[in-house]
């Protein structure tokens, strides 16, 4: 029995004054003889003690906000994607509500039992983070394995900007070779622009510094301007926001269902590359998404490396000693050599003239001139002579 119950029935029992009473049971007289009169309007009960919380609060989270929170978390966790605070705030604004604090959001996802309870993780305060000014001043790139439906294992090549964590590139192969590393780079330089430089770690595919001689990779990166960085060996850290974006992929992959083929699995990555840039905000760019960021800043050139008119080709010589490009909607045929058949080679094309290099010697094998006029190039390193392949 409460000790307001106690007094008020002694007082009525007449075994004790409101004077005495305030003494024992230290209440002042006001507050018994409020006491007394909320007993002679509501009986014994309405003498317990009464909730101090007001009975509404202005500042509270609306319900209809509430429900839009829960449901954004279930549907971006069903999708695989981010699903915390920090996202559902943004997508909050992206629908034209005004989100309380994160804090705010954490407390109602705890409310509704939709956040696990995880081991306390080391302080952010205690890591030392490395993040380059501009984008393309540094290009992140590794590649992770995955299992189709039938169990067969894959691997996906990944190219990420280190200042915006923009993806540049996301595809599948089985396995990544040196090849791919080669012709992935090629195509996102020809969409974004060269970086200043690359940081990797030292796999085959990207150096082959630890077997000797140089890989094409190796022999592409100067050609174009742009320094190669390795991360120590066994230290993972280096390559921290790659390493951490193949878990935000994974869990994404993981709630798809699975691949039957590459072609499936490679429509999957596209459409996590679209809402990874574009609807996913990060917290590192303050909550704005890789693609803003990626647009926000001048891009990092370069250095010493070719004017921006230019594009690249990586190709293979054919049999005959040519290779082809088109121009301006008309297929031209670039003479090389018949003794350079089968080389790996960059074409690297301006205004006026194909510089072709050999990507296993760093050479230039051949020089041919634009005439938009004629479907022949001829290699200018050459003297001219009849066609590899014609009679005499």
């Amino acid at each position: 029995m409460s000790k307001h119950r106690v007094v008020v029935l002694k007082i009525i029992a007449k075994q004790l004054t409101v004077t005495e009473a305030a003494a024992e049971y230290g209440l002042s007289r006001r507050q018994l003889h409020r006491l007394l009169a909320r007993y002679r309007e509501g009986g014994i009960d309405a003498v317990e003690p009464r909730p101090r919380r007001p009975r509404s609060n202005p500042a509270s989270t609306p319900a209809e906000i509430r429900e839009r929170i829960i449901a954004l978390r279930r549907q971006l966790a069903a999708g695989g994607h981010d699903a915390g605070p920090v996202t559902i705030a943004w997508h909050l604004e992206q629908d034209g509500h005004r989100p309380p604090s994160t804090s705010t959001i954490r407390r109602i996802l705890h409310a509704a039992n939709l956040i696990t309870p995880e081991p306390r993780k080391r302080p952010r305060s205690s890591y030392i983070r490395f993040e380059a000014a501009q984008p393309n001043e540094t290009w992140q790139s590794d590649f992770t394995h995955w299992r189709l439906a039938d169990g067969t294992d894959v691997e996906i090549l990944n190219w990420l900007d280190d200042h915006s964590r923009f993806l540049l590139s996301c595809t599948a192969h089985a396995p990544v070779t040196g090849d791919d590393v080669v012709t992935t780079f090629l195509t996102v330089v020809d969409e974004h622009g060269a970086p200043a430089s690359t940081l990797t770690d030292n796999g085959r595919v990207y150096t082959a510094r630890f077997g000797g001689g140089r890989n094409a990779f190796e022999y592409l990166l100067p050609l174009l301007g742009v320094r190669q960085k390795n991360g120590s060996p066994g230290h993972p850290q280096t390559q921290g926001k790659i390493e951490r974006f193949h878990q935000t992929l994974k869990r994404f992959l993981a709630a798809q269902p699975a691949a039957q083929t590459i072609t499936q699995l490679q429509a999957q990555l596209d459409a996590f590359q679209e809402h990874y840039n574009k609807h996913r905000p990060h917290r590192a760019r303050d909550r704005s998404t890789p693609a803003a960021a990626y647009q926000a800043t001048p891009k990092a050139l370069p250095a010493g490396g070719r004017d921006a008119h230019y594009r690249l080709r990586y190709d293979k010589v054919d049999k005959t000693g040519r290779i082809t490009l088109r121009r301006a909607g008309r297929m031209h045929h670039l003479g090389i050599g018949a003794h350079h058949r089968g080389k790996r080679v960059l074409a690297i094309i301006d205004d006026t003239t194909v510089t072709i290099t050999h990507l296993d010697s760093g050479e230039i094998i051949a020089t041919n001139l634009i005439d938009p006029a004629r479907g022949y190039w001829r290699n200018q390193q050459r003297e001219p002579g009849r066609w590899p392949g014609s009679r005499l």
